[in-house]
């Protein structure tokens, strides 16, 4: 039996895993902006915000939008760019 191909080919599974598993923000937390600050933001453009934590590099926002929708929103924290949100109740994709 030949050893080193599967040696080979799992370390090569392995490694691409690590590529793979990236985070979804790579802002340096060094440019974070305080959460605070993306509350004020939010609650300023009609929203009511439930609760802000750190997911995958991201600030992830739980609450509701202004169209009245429980929403989960992914921001970037250095920007507050936004990377991603969905609707709690059916998981569809929305547009604001």
């Amino acid at each position: 039996m030949k050893l080193k191909p599967i040696v080979i080919s799992v370390s090569l599974l392995l490694m691409s895993g690590n590529v793979l598993a990236d985070d979804d923000c790579d802002d340096p937390v060094a440019q974070w902006q305080p959460r605070e600050n993306l509350r004020k933001q939010l609650e300023a453009e009609g929203w009511k915000v439930f609760r802000i934590k750190v997911d995958d590099g991201c600030y992830e926002v739980k609450g509701r939008h202004p169209n009245g929708y429980r929403v989960e929103a992914e921001y970037s924290p250095a920007t507050f760019e936004l990377m991603d949100i969905e609707r709690e109740d059916d998981d569809e994709e929305i547009t604001s």
